[in-house]
């Protein structure tokens, strides 16, 4: 009965595996997300119910208890975490993903020493992976919590020395890693490799700056994964190490798609520090006091875009900041209303997060057929009345084309700077993550809004509804 039983959460494991593969591939659309979303939801569900029946690796009561309190501190901050906190809220999940793998390591190899049973080299390895990879992934990703949310500067943070210490940290941990072979018993090298482990996570985040963090809440998003994985060889659990590997590769991808969208390497990401340039060391920083602005109020600028024949919508940060994307809805069905051809421009990298302007959007039910990649779009700039832009910054710089002393220069950007006329909503002329001046703002062909996205997009509607 016991074979049978054990064939069955097998056969069970590869059922679940199977959803979470078709899930993945549906999620690579936001037309079939909500389709994947399903998909692996119910290979989770089928995985952890199945798991539930090993009588060998649980603790009904304490499983029940962790199941309450995760249930409701779920609950809450579903309902209490707004749209425009969500990075921030990735960024920790990311990191409890990569404690709970730490401390499966760290209660494996407690149990090991108590339970007298043999260390072998096997079992040492997976446990200092799991404390590695899991250490760095939630010290590395409360940093970046603290750096989205406000806590931590976003500026880039960097001291003397900064990488050789990080290098000698490193080694320092190969060392007692080694050490730890020949005499696994050790409790306070293995303490201290811990104690490295987390250290390492602060280092190697703070000196990135707030630019590069779509970058990071991806690369963490994949540790998070492959130290899941590591937890599944340590506790032997099929699925465990099938998700985390998923969750690793998928996490890597993206990484690489968002270090192409900035077209910066993963190295230089993590060690260039980034938006510390100063804005006054030339380039594009000097532009504000050489040249002024042209300002356009809501009543001109509704004309503009009422008349217009093709309008692009640019959304931004300082969209999510203002929740503006019901009224830029609103706003999109009024200019249709008027026969206006309206499309949205979605750099890979707006926003803090890998897909935050698609996920705004997809909130205010945009048509997913109105949102275009970046690549798509640049050629249709050409052929476009007005580009409204609302709170982009940096990904809409003309200074990545031709400034070399910018250190945006090489950065591929929605070219709104071609199309006839570019009206720019943004608080202030204040500089984006980069820490630079955005010389589209003195444009011959572009016209500042100053305001809160949403009110000034709101003043837009109330103006346009009067065509």
């Amino acid at each position: 009965m016991s074979e049978f039983l054990s064939t069955g959460i097998q056969l069970a494991y590869l059922v679940a595996a199977s959803l979470f593969i078709l899930g993945l591939k549906n999620l690579g659309s936001p037309a079939t997300a909500r389709k994947g979303n399903i998909l692996a939801s119910v290979g989770m569900l089928i995985a952890v119910v199945v798991t539930l029946l090993d009588q060998a690796v649980l603790n009904y009561s304490m499983i029940f208890l962790g199941l309450v309190i995760g249930s409701v501190i779920g609950a809450i901050a579903a309902y209490k975490v707004e749209m425009t906190a969500m990075p921030q809220m990735v960024g920790l999940l990311n990191g409890l993903g990569g404690a709970a793998s730490a401390l499966v390591a760290v209660g494996e190899f407690w149990r090991l020493l108590n339970t007298g049973e043999p260390l072998t080299i096997d079992a040492v390895l997976v446990v200092i992976l799991g404390v590695l990879i899991g250490g760095i992934t939630l010290t590395g990703s409360l940093v970046a919590f603290g750096k989205l949310q406000g806590l931590i500067s976003g500026s880039p943070i960097t001291f003397p020395l900064q990488q050789p210490l990080n290098a000698i940290l490193l080694i320092g941990f190969l060392i007692g890693s080694a050490y730890l072979f020949i005499a696994p018993e050790n409790l306070t090298v293995f303490l201290g490799l811990v104690g490295v482990s987390l250290l390492l996570g602060v280092l190697v985040v703070i000196p990135i700056g707030g630019a590069d963090m779509p970058v990071v809440i991806s690369l963490l998003n994949s540790l998070s994964g492959i130290a899941a994985s590591a937890a599944g060889f340590v506790v032997m659990n099929n699925i465990l190490i099938i998700a985390g590997a998923l969750v690793g590769a998928s996490g890597l991808i993206l990484t690489q798609i968002m270090c192409k969208g900035m077209n910066r390497t993963l190295t230089s990401v993590l060690f260039s520090a980034f938006g510390a340039t100063s804005s006054g060391g030339g380039g594009a920083g000097a532009i504000a006091g050489d040249k002024a602005v042209r300002t356009v109020g809501a009543d001109e600028g509704a004309m503009m875009l009422g008349y217009a024949r093709s309008v692009v919508i640019v959304p931004g940060y300082g969209m999510a900041v203002a929740q503006a994307q019901h009224a830029i809805r609103e706003l999109s069905d009024q200019l249709e209303r008027l026969g206006v051809d309206v499309k949205y421009a979605i750099h890979p990298v707006a926003g803090r997060m890998p897909g935050h302007m698609n996920v705004l959007l997809a909130e205010a039910n945009v048509p997913y057929p109105q949102l275009y990649d970046m690549d798509d779009i640049n050629p249709e700039f050409d052929r476009t009345d007005v580009a409204l832009v609302i709170g982009a910054n940096d990904v809409v710089n003309p200074a990545a084309r031709h400034d070399t002393g910018s250190p945006v220069y090489g950065m591929p950007i929605l070219e709104v700077d071609k199309a006839q006329n570019t009206i720019v909503i943004k608080r202030s002329l204040s500089p984006g993550f980069a820490g630079i001046d955005n010389e589209l703002f003195y444009k011959d062909k572009t016209m500042m809004m100053f305001g809160s996205a949403r009110d000034m997009v709101t003043q837009l509607v109330s103006e346009v509804k009067q065509l």
